[in-house]
């Protein structure tokens, strides 16, 4: 399935104000990884995905979707199987209500619209919004607009699901809905957090930013095993590898 492949070539982003947010930025993702890419504030992660469906054009290097290079002819194909969910909700939106949202995106595939109906059922069903679903989105708490601009993606079956920090926001129940919705998506998962908790649950792999550049790139338990990376690039263990602050026993896990 080599239209799950994301292949990222020497990225660099330099925005209008001269600011570098990426430089020379390469890896590979395959069908069915889980990867998340973390870093500290003003790493460059967020600029990444924007790039990985178009929404931010190269200022050198290239990105590849499957078999298809991504330029402005191929936007559409690759934006219907990168499915991207924004940092913040609001960017994603719209809509008179909820079920307006969640449907957009199918009905502009030319999607049946029993078939449309379906798929905005099981979407928001699958993130426990289903009784939101004839609301104004304007009416939603944060978390609640967090779990909708899911289902908006949800909905139209991506084969490449990319999530900019999808847990801020949430409450601890909405959060474990949410792994557990990432870890019964089997296809390629992309995403940026500071819940470094989650991404050791969720995924395998990890590849670190720091200030722009890819620091390392590898098995996740052993990035945050590795105290000297994380130090010079600003980060931590997740709470779950520190141990206990009180009696200094280590985690086991």
């Amino acid at each position: 399935m080599s239209h799950h492949i994301v292949e990222v070539m020497k990225l660099r982003h330099v925005y209008p104000d001269g600011t570098e947010a990426l430089r020379s930025v390469s890896f590979r993702i395959t069908h069915g990884e889980s990867v998340a890419i973390i870093g500290a504030n003003g790493a460059g992660k967020s600029t990444l995905l924007l790039h990985l469906n178009g929404h931010l054009v190269p200022t050198e290097g290239s990105i590849r979707i499957g078999d298809y290079p991504l330029t402005r002819t191929t936007l559409p194909e690759i934006r219907r199987t990168v499915g991207m969910v924004f940092q913040n909700p609001d960017d994603q939106l719209f809509m008179p209500t909820v079920y307006d949202d969640v449907a957009f995106g199918p009905l502009n595939l030319g999607i049946p619209r029993e078939e449309v109906e379906q798929r905005v059922l099981d979407a928001l069903e699958r993130i426990g919004a289903g009784h939101l679903r004839n609301k104004a989105p304007y009416h939603l708490s944060g978390g609640e607009k967090k779990r909708v601009a899911i289902a908006t993606v949800l909905s139209m079956s991506p084969d490449i699901l990319v999530m900019d920090e999808p847990t801020s926001g949430l409450d601890p129940y909405a959060r474990r809905q949410l792994m557990q919705l990432l870890k019964e998506f089997h296809h390629t998962k992309i995403f940026t957090s500071h819940d470094l908790d989650m991404v050791l649950d969720v995924c395998e792999r990890t590849i670190v930013l720091h200030e722009g550049e890819v620091r390392a790139d590898g098995p996740t338990r052993e990035i945050f095993a590795d105290e000297r990376l994380l130090l010079e690039c600003r980060l931590e263990k997740p709470l779950s590898m520190q141990g206990c602050p009180v009696c200094g026993t280590a985690s086991r896990r």
